[in-house]
């Protein structure tokens, strides 16, 4: 394993570096191309390997955002920037911090899907760690043999089965791993070198990947069962053995495997999903948003939530907590919140009902009093006219599913009707914001899951919040591990939720923003941090419990070069 020794200096990192000549230019955390300065370039022998001229960072940056953005295709765009963070990673994260709003949808959501997709056939170089079930009984020494640094605070993890809205896309996965750490790296300011994306690459059931002579997985029908939980019982061990103050996110699993994991897990490292927990944070987020700039009182909230499974069973469980929280209980509490799924309303006289679905599920004789006969209980305009929403969410996967009789009937009921398809990409989103705005007659409260662009109103463009789980957990992740969390709270996910609801600016409000501007990520990122880690220590979850501003900030790493020293021990 190499060992990276970075000492945080006032100004500036120190690298130490035992690489010098050709072999130092193959290392993205060490390369700084045509940055090197020419004595630095005489001290470690790279002379002559590199045009003559010297840039500045911004110079580069400049220079390489016109090239990769110069490129109109967003898959070229991004296999171009990940082309550039295999090359020189400071310089990467340079233009991504520089250049958000443009590179984020690049990068991640919705570009990352189609990445994910096309994985084999634009591989290029590895970056992260697989595990495959080949590795049982010595996944520990994988990770000390393959891990690139040695003090990984941050893990992403994930098993490919369910990518976005795409479902099974086996090692493919990894493009999700390594987007999510570069909006760490970016938004929170954790260090590159503290990070490390792990595919668990157990196999696929695409048959489509396993019929592709290109495909690079693991060529074999996903394991499942038993000898599934045993690898990821090793893996968790080998983890906690080798990185003991990882910190792991939970990524893409199927709703059964992510809430098994999550509370399987969540006792024995600090971890949380982000498809359940972190949806929920954003969701709850922007309802308390919407509520605030219609002027009505949150604990008066009637929330469908159109999808039930592991996004929608996080939307209800943040919402219901923070409606308890604000005084609402029993059945009202219970009233507050309506899911619907596949097979329509969620109601505990359902046969054959999911476990997980029974905390979702309104009893029998609470759906009959919404006077909606039975056979609508599926259909989505007449549950809405029956229930009379305030809040609609989205978490479906179903394209379109938010159709003019949905909104119209929500319209009728309800002055400013708060309306957030959050499914992505943005092929399967519930609707577009366009439609939305003329079908309420510009009354509605719009975010989105993916990004688009602003809506014109009555003449005045419409920003569109974006409901992106970049908002919180990168915070998340950084409030952790600032505080040294030795588990990650369900209070810890509400603060992160607050904290980003309290991040509206007067302006967002002026312009009926349920979220701010993904150009404010870094301060938002500090402040949900800063939040987490203060419930850390409420919780009573804390090693570091005082000086906690000053420790979030300290953690933060900005892209600059660092000055390379000569490691004395080559």
């Amino acid at each position: 394993m190499e060992d990276f020794n970075l000492e945080q200096r006032v100004d500036e990192d120190i690298l130490r570096s035992d690489k010098s000549g050709p072999e130092l230019l193959r290392y993205p955390l060490y390369n700084k191309g045509t940055a090197f300065t020419l004595e630095e370039r005489r001290r470690l022998g790279i002379e002559g390997l590199l045009p003559a001229e010297y840039n500045t960072i911004d110079q580069q940056a400049r220079r390489i955002y016109k090239s990769i953005f110069f490129n109109r295709d967003d898959v070229g765009r991004n296999i171009g920037l990940a082309m550039l963070q295999d090359r020189n990673e400071v310089l990467f994260y340079k233009l991504l911090s520089e250049h958000l709003e443009d590179a984020m949808p690049v990068v991640y959501t919705p570009t990352v899907g189609k990445a994910s997709q096309y994985y084999s056939r634009v591989f290029r170089r590895g970056r992260g760690i697989f595990i495959t079930p080949d590795y049982r009984g010595r996944v520990e020494d994988v990770l000390r043999s393959a891990a690139p640094f040695s003090d990984v605070r941050l893990m992403v993890v994930t098993d490919n089965e369910a990518i976005l809205g795409i479902g099974d896309q086996g090692a493919g996965g990894m493009a999700i791993s390594v987007g999510k750490l570069a909006l760490y790296c970016a938004g929170a300011g954790i260090h590159p070198a503290r990070t490390l994306p792990i595919s668990l690459d157990v196999g696929t059931d695409n048959q489509a990947l396993l019929d592709d002579p290109l495909y690079l997985g693991y060529r074999k029908p996903r394991l499942r069962g038993p000898e599934y939980m045993a690898l990821l019982d090793e893996f968790v061990a080998a983890a906690k053995a080798v990185f003991p103050k990882v910190v792991i996110q939970w990524e893409d699993f199927s709703k059964d495997n992510a809430l098994t994991i999550l509370d399987r897990y969540r006792n024995e490292v600090p971890s949380f999903n982000d498809d359940i927990q972190g949806t929920g944070a954003v969701a709850s987020a922007c309802v308390r948003a919407g509520c605030h700039i219609a002027g009505e009182g949150f604990s008066a909230s009637r929330i469908l939530i159109y999808g039930a499974g592991a996004a929608g069973l996080g939307i209800a469980r943040q919402l219901r907590s923070q409606l308890s929280t604000a005084g609402v209980s029993h059945d009202d509490l219970t009233r507050a919140v309506l899911v619907m799924d596949s097979r329509g309303i969620v109601t505990s006289g359902r046969a054959g009902l999911d476990d997980y679905k029974k905390e979702l599920a309104w009893p029998t004789d609470m759906v009959a009093g919404l006077k909606i006969a039975e056979a609508e209980y599926a259909d989505l305009a007449a549950v809405v006219d029956g229930y009379q929403p305030t809040i609609i969410i989205g978490a479906s996967g179903q394209a379109s599913a938010f159709d003019e009789a949905v909104i119209r009937n929500m319209s009728a009921h309800t002055d400013s009707p708060v309306i957030l398809p959050m499914s992505n990409p943005t092929s399967i989103s519930e609707a577009i914001p366009e439609d939305l705005l003329r079908w309420s007659d510009g009354r509605a409260l719009v975010a989105t899951g993916s990004p688009f662009g602003p809506v014109d109103v009555d003449g005045e463009k419409r920003r569109i919040g974006q409901a992106n789980n970049v908002f919180v957990f990168p915070g998340i992740g950084l409030g952790a591990i600032a505080s040294g969390a030795s588990e990650i709270t369900d209070a810890m996910i509400g603060a992160s939720s607050l904290a980003l609801a309290d991040s509206l600016s007067d302006n967002d409000i002026v312009e009926k923003s349920l979220l701010p501007s993904v150009a404010g990520l870094w301060d938002i990122c500090g402040n949900v941090a800063l939040a987490v880690a203060r419930q850390a220590v409420k919780d009573g979850v804390a090693t570091r419990t005082v000086g906690l501003a000053a420790r979030v900030e300290s953690a933060r790493w900005r892209p600059r070069y660092p000055a390379i020293e000569t490691d004395p021990r080559r």
